[in-house]
């Protein structure tokens, strides 16, 4: 209803059928969204339905990676035409699904450190642990991907004027607010993690190790959702290849 409203120009047409019915079925960014909300919803029966286990987990993982896909569809990466056009939408669908992991990731662990209701601190370890690995293919498919996007919408020879724009500045904050999520992801594995551990092998008091994890993780979330934000934005504006 309010992207109805946006592209009508009228918030009178947000609560009209005709309006509403040619939003979802004669644009392409509507029919994305009802079969965004609609593979979401399958996601939602899945979890109240069915018991956990591997058919769960599956299910709900390919939901998840359906709904993180779709949104390369109706943005700038299908926007782009000629031979190129399939690499940019490739990319940006990487781009999107890897950031899906390593916040999904992120938002879990955070209620795991927030929310603990048991002493299974072994558990936890093994999850912060498991979470290097994920974090690591996470960021490698981040870069990757997102040089091929910028190459694509900025242009190699636009790079120099990054900063003359209000797209260039948001890509630069943006860029400022992943290394400092990759500073904090890096303290997490290299450092916190493994004294975790250590004090956990050593049957000594994990609670100032956890207290330690719990801080960082929560901050790398809050920085990973401030980047989300500078990323809404980016979205609405033409990129420096469109000017």
């Amino acid at each position: 209803m309010a992207q109805t409203a946006v592209m009508a120009g009228s918030l009178s047409e947000a609560v009209k059928p005709a309006s509403l019915s040619f939003m979802a079925t004669g644009t392409a960014l509507g029919m994305a969204m009802v079969a965004r909300a609609t593979v979401a919803l399958v996601g939602l029966v899945a979890i109240l339905a069915l018991k956990p286990g591997r058919l769960l987990w599956g299910l709900k993982v390919l939901a998840g990676l359906l709904v993180a896909a779709s949104f390369a569809w109706t943005g700038h990466g299908a926007a782009t035409v000629g031979p190129g056009g399939l690499l940019h939408l490739g990319a940006d669908i990487v781009h999107t699904i890897a950031a899906a992991l390593w916040l999904g990731a992120l938002a879990s662990l955070t209620i795991l450190l927030l929310r603990r209701t048991s002493p299974d601190d072994h558990a936890l370890h093994r999850a912060l642990h498991g979470f290097a690995g994920l974090g690591t293919l996470a960021v490698t498919l981040l870069v990757l991907s997102g040089l091929v996007n910028s190459w694509f919408l900025i242009g190699p020879a636009r790079f120099g004027e990054i900063g003359t724009n209000l797209y260039g500045q948001l890509l630069i904050a943006k860029l400022v607010l992943f290394v400092l999520m990759l500073a904090l992801a890096a303290g997490n594995r290299f450092r916190l993690t493994p004294v975790l551990g250590s004090v956990l092998a050593g049957g000594g008091d994990v609670q100032p190790a956890l207290s330690h994890l719990r801080r960082s993780v929560v901050a790398e979330t809050l920085v990973g959702a401030a980047l989300l934000a500078v990323v809404a934005v980016m979205g609405t504006l033409a990129p420096p290849s469109a000017m």
